[in-house]
């Protein structure tokens, strides 16, 4: 075998296992088995600053009021089939942090899929603390491996839509990841519900910063024309909010 073929199947087949015994732990997940679904809809990632000392803040996802971000499972799906998630802080942190410093791995380079893998963990904790909403309660009978099945998919979903350019060791050790103990522990956590929920206060000041008219002006290009629809703002805005990512399909 030629040496420069050699090097091209050791790049190929055997970084990824290497990368997988560096995160320690990676689950067992087949990427090429996983079925192709379809995003549709739209998603704001928001900086909210929380005016503290250090002058830190949180990022929140908020859905497109009237264009919100879906996911349609792709194959035959046992249990829900579009799955919608709802407002949430979120910085990716579903998806391990360790994971997180591989190229490809930025928590807003496949946003949709790790919004609404975050969402999937919101919504488990607030079915395991006993608190769950009216949508959260469709994923009930998700198990953690369903998790990381439903994680493979929307990656492939966004390589094949051409949202993001194909990896070959990304897309495979994000999802062996999200199936290994460090994302087992975050899914059996108890007592996270009320930390995962954004306060009504700061969804009515995340609304109003968003889509009022004023801010639709500035934003228009990167917004659905939907998006303005009838909304006018809803409550002052008294922190500091940037937006961070907007996605459209």
């Amino acid at each position: 075998m030629p040496f420069r073929t050699f090097v091209a199947l050791a790049q190929r087949f055997f970084t990824p296992l290497t990368i997988c015994a560096t995160l320690t732990g990676c689950g067992s997940v087949d990427y090429d088995a996983a079925p192709v679904g379809e995003f549709t809809g739209s998603l704001f990632v928001m900086w909210i600053g929380e005016g503290d000392d250090t002058g830190s803040g949180r990022f929140v996802y908020v859905p497109d009021q009237n264009n919100p971000l879906r996911f349609t499972r792709g194959g035959d799906p046992a249990g829900v089939k579009v799955i919608e998630p709802e407002i949430m802080y979120t910085d990716g942190g579903s998806i391990p942090k360790q994971a997180q410093l591989f190229k490809g791995f930025s928590p807003w380079g496949y946003a949709p899929a790790y919004m609404v893998h975050d969402w999937i963990y919101v919504a488990r904790h607030c079915l395991t603390d006993g608190k769950p909403t009216a949508r959260e309660e469709t994923i009930k009978d998700m198990t953690f491996q369903d998790s990381a099945d439903l994680t493979a998919e929307m990656i492939k979903t966004l390589i094949h839509s051409q949202k993001v350019s194909e990896n070959d060791v990304a897309s495979r050790v994000v999802s062996g990841t999200v199936a290994g103990p460090a994302s087992y522990q975050r899914w059996v956590i108890r007592g996270a519900c009320d930390a995962d929920r954004v306060s009504e206060e700061l969804r009515r000041e995340v609304e109003s910063a968003l889509f009022a008219p004023s801010a639709l002006v500035e934003l228009r290009p990167a917004l659905s024309t939907s998006a303005s629809a009838g909304i006018a703002p809803s409550a002052p805005v008294q922190r500091e909010v940037k937006l961070i990512t907007v996605i459209e399909f």
